[in-house]
């Protein structure tokens, strides 16, 4: 047994004395359980112990006299700690002596010492290594040792237990090498250092690798690594896919390759990534081995594993622990990659960031979407990587811009839309601009001209279109349309019907993201001058193919105002009466029917209709929520959106997809109070609140403690800043409309009352009576809006003569029973006894677009499902189905 071994022993044996031993000089420390843990921790055998036993004994009484919560502590907020970090470098090198044999007791005495306490003394130790201290060799060994890490005599590696993973060894090393800068090589700290290096060698590094391989890098380092003729060693861990498709690459460089050293010292430092953000000492040197390799050479390969990793599949694997008296707990654990491989490709994807073409910042945007699949029970899949990924498409300009604004909407986690916004709007103020215009800047035209693209190969000519917001390619040959690509251009011209194939998802992707982006933008009432909207809309390749099939408001100079829509070649009104050019100077605003009376928007509807004009979202026919007069009573709140019963998960991805912030409530923590979804309104300084409450009852939550449902309540606005309720009539009507919208949306889709199989398959109880009023009750102003567009639509299908709308109702006589379909939720009942008829709807796109109807607007599923549930039953002594025809003859 060593000198220090046995001391440390007779200061464990010694320090329960300690509770009635304290020096009547010191600080009397609180009469709690903590404290007494405290001053055994505090017992160590060294001189440096005995010193800062006051000190640390008085962070712990500022903490416990201001009440102060270790889950939220900062160091910084403690006036014992302001007082430590005033001190010079040897008294913080003493402490940090003392510090750790305070956490060595805690770890040894894991029963005894609260973990509250050993992660403050942690907090604290890490603090200290961040700073300069005054160690000597010694004092270096000692902080080592005192981790727990053996060095036998001689050469043989040293035994490091889980010091790598759970003591602040990298740190420490980071020590030594200020060490070493001022004095030099120490002999027996280098070859201490020597077996620590020998010791890494055979650690797993399936759980915490990347820790390891820094503390690897960074000991080669200190030890003068090999000799400069030598080329750096570099090894990735063979755990995943993507280490080992690294260490084929390694394999397969050639030594005497100009562009092999630079490829290794660029992996290398890739295996050094940490962190939120690349150091500026990472840029430079990824600079540097960038230049030397060839940045087309680095693009190229950095293609091939960014295509490697967003195809690498995540994989599940179930566990089962079997309890005695055979209980049995299943639970899954998910691989995609080892933590020394995310690090490595959150490297890579750092050094991409300012250069990256578009064809790779597409990558990057797929791989961080890949990144935020959430995974149950863990969240996301690798937030790290995801984010890196961000930050190089933050750093790439406009394209990247635009590939961030196409993420935003699809990315559910609110953390990361705000992060994305951040982006945004830092990379808006760079070039003196609003977020909105320099999203409007960057949407790239994928290569159309008026949602158009011609290209040429050999004797085949391909046209790229947007077609009714679809993008489709068309072949032809000698003016013959062909049905697909001809065998032999794939074959002659393999490398353009590539770059087609991307420029056809890319002018689908940006399209899609862009109409949302303008659905979503009717809320802000966003204004831009009429020369802005010409260069970015209306003479944009692309999203002209938007622009001219909507609506617009112009606010001319003089004070007049005009709505009109592009139509055969002029601004039109809703009679089709050309209008003149506006000026540049005008103002220009996406119209809403909140805006103009009920004749101007049945006018409009009127045109649409007559033109057979589809607009690519709801804009004539989007519905309006205007004050009733009990929301006037109520003055700060609405309760029309009150009392319904919703599955929560559904709720909570769409309040997501529309913006909204909102947590799962569950059972573990606040399940028993009431929350609500916010949605954030800076251009009107203002914030939408939608309570929701648990629906605590038997079987309520998922395995994870997640409640499966929640009942709705109040709809309320306050100031950003604020907690106060306003009063309703003091929000914009416009915004009103659109917040009541969303929430009639959620409604309306996640409520239980949506699902036909609901009652069927047990539901709850308690709530079946919800069930039956909402599935055949009062119309939403969506189904309202749903029955103007039936009432119109109905008597042009061949159904006509079968079918009418009465009230709430499609009534549809069929050759075996009358059936009524209800227009809210695309329930039925059949005649004479109200039966319920359960018919789970076919939702793919084929069954969507069946009936070959014009409908002046998209996105309304419940009305395709009602119109094919219309056509089925009509002709219901043709049903061969066995689970309705059973309920059609009962």
């Amino acid at each position: 047994m060593s000198a220090w071994t046995e001391l440390w022993q007779r200061a464990q044996d010694a320090a329960a004395r300690l509770f009635a031993d304290v020096s009547p000089n010191s600080t009397p420390m609180p009469a709690t359980q903590k404290s007494r843990a405290f001053e055994q921790a505090l017992a160590g055998p060294s001189v440096e112990a005995q010193e800062m036993q006051p000190v640390l004994r008085q962070l712990l009484l500022d903490i416990e006299e201001r009440q102060m919560s270790y889950y939220t502590l900062k160091l910084l907020d403690v006036p014992a700690y302001q007082g430590i970090r005033e001190q010079d470098a040897a008294y913080k090198g003493r402490l940090a002596l003392a510090t750790a044999e305070a956490i060595r007791f805690c770890r040894d005495h894991h029963g005894v010492v609260d973990y509250q306490i050993r992660n403050l003394l942690e907090a604290l130790l890490q603090q200290l290594l961040r700073s300069t201290l005054e160690l000597d060799a010694a004092g270096l060994i000692r902080l080592l040792e005192t981790y727990g890490i053996q060095f036998p005599p001689g050469d043989a590696a040293a035994e490091v237990g889980h010091a790598l993973f759970m003591m602040p060894v990298l740190l420490t090393l980071g020590q030594v090498e200020k060490f070493q800068k001022k004095h030099g090589p120490h002999a027996e700290l280098t070859r201490r250092l020597g077996q620590l290096l020998a010791a890494t060698e055979h650690q797993d590094r399936s759980y915490g690798g990347g820790t390891i391989v820094k503390i690897r890098l960074k000991l080669q380092e200190l030890l003068g690594g090999p000799a400069s003729a030598e080329l750096p060693p570099v090894q990735f861990v063979d755990g995943d896919a993507f280490g080992r498709r690294l260490n084929e690459f390694v394999a397969g460089l050639s030594p005497s390759a100009a562009s092999t050293r630079p490829w290794l010292q660029l992996l290398q430092l890739w295996q050094k990534a940490g962190g939120g953000q690349p150091t500026a000492k990472f840029r430079k040197e990824a600079d540097a081995a960038v230049a030397a390799i060839g940045p087309e050479a680095v693009r190229a390969q950095a293609a091939e594993w960014l295509a490697l990793l967003a195809g690498l599949a995540v994989e599940q694997i179930e566990h089962t622990h079997t309890y005695e008296g055979g209980r049995t707990y299943t639970y899954s654990e998910w691989h995609f990659l080892l933590e020394p491989s995310l690090n490595v490709a959150k490297g890579l994807v750092w050094t991409l960031g300012p250069t990256a073409p578009a064809a790779l910042q597409q990558q990057l945007a797929e791989l961080a979407l890949k990144g935020y699949r959430k995974i149950p029970g863990r969240g996301p899949l690798a937030s790290g990587l995801a984010n890196a990924c961000l930050l190089a498409l933050a750093q790439g300009g406009l394209p990247g811009v635009a590939q961030l604004s196409r993420l935003r909407p699809k990315i559910r986690q609110a953390n990361t839309q705000e992060l994305i916004g951040r982006h945004i709007e830092k990379a808006s103020q760079e070039l003196g601009v609003t977020p909105a215009e320099i999203e409007d800047m960057a949407v790239p035209t994928a290569g159309l001209v008026n949602g158009r693209a011609d290209f040429d190969y050999g004797d085949y000519h391909v046209v790229l279109e947007l077609a009714e917001g679809k993008a489709e390619v068309s072949w032809q040959k000698g003016g013959k349309t062909l049905k697909a690509a001809p065998a032999a251009l794939k074959q002659s011209h393999a490398a353009e019907l590539k770059e087609l194939k991307v420029a056809q998802t890319q002018a689908q992707q940006t399209y899609t993201g862009q109409r949302d982006r303008l659905d979503r933008s009717f809320v802000e009432a966003r204004r831009m001058p009429f020369a802005w909207f010409r260069q970015y809309y209306l003479e944009h390749g692309l999203l002209s193919q938007l622009a001219e099939r909507l609506i617009w408001r112009f606010a001319h100079p003089d004070g007049t105002q005009h709505d009109a829509l592009w139509l055969d070649g002029a601004w039109r009104n809703a009679q089709e009466h050309p209008l003149p050019a506006p000026a540049d100077e005008a103002q220009v605003q996406l119209w809403h029917p909140v805006l103009a009376t009920t004749d101007e928007v049945l006018a409009w509807r009127a045109l649409l209709e007559r033109r057979e004009l589809r607009q690519p979202l709801k804009q004539a026919f989007r519905e309006v929520y205007l004050l009733t007069p009990p929301e006037e009573r109520t003055r700060t709140y609405s309760n029309r959106m009150a009392a319904h019963v919703l599955k929560q998960h559904q709720f909570n991805s769409l309040a997501k997809l529309r913006g909204w912030r909102y947590a799962l409530m569950g059972a573990y923590d606040k399940g028993y109070e009431s929350d609500a979804a916010q949605l954030s309104l800076p251009a009107h300084d203002l914030r939408a609140e939608f309570w929701v409450s648990e629906v605590n009852a038997d079987g309520a939550w998922n395995d994870t403690g997640i409640w499966h449902y929640v009942s709705t309540d109040q709809l309320r606005f306050t100031r950003l800043a604020g907690q106060e309720p306003l009063p309703l009539t003091d929000i914009p009507p416009l915004v009103f409309s659109e917040v009541m919208r969303d929430v009639d949306l959620f409604v309306g889709v996640a409520s239980v009352g949506n699902d036909p199989l609901w009652r069927d398959g047990g539901g709850l109880v308690q709530y079946r009576n919800y069930w039956e009023n909402y599935s055949f009750g009062e119309l939403s102003e969506v189904a309202k809006n749903r029955k103007l567009a039936l009432q119109r639509l109905v008597p042009r299908l061949r159904i006509a003569k079968v079918s009418e709308i009465q009230d709430r109702f499609l009534v549809v006589k069929g050759k075996l029973r009358t059936y009524k379909i209800h227009l809210g939720s695309g329930n039925i009942l059949m005649e004479p006894n109200d039966q319920y008829l359960c018919i789970v709807p076919d939702r793919s796109p084929k069954q969507a677009t069946a009936t070959d109807v014009f409908l002046p607007f998209e996105g309304d599923a419940i009305l395709s499902i009602i119109l094919s549930k219309a056509l089925l039953l009509a002709d219901d002594d043709k049903i061969t189905d066995e689970t309705i025809t059973r309920q059609i003859k009962r």
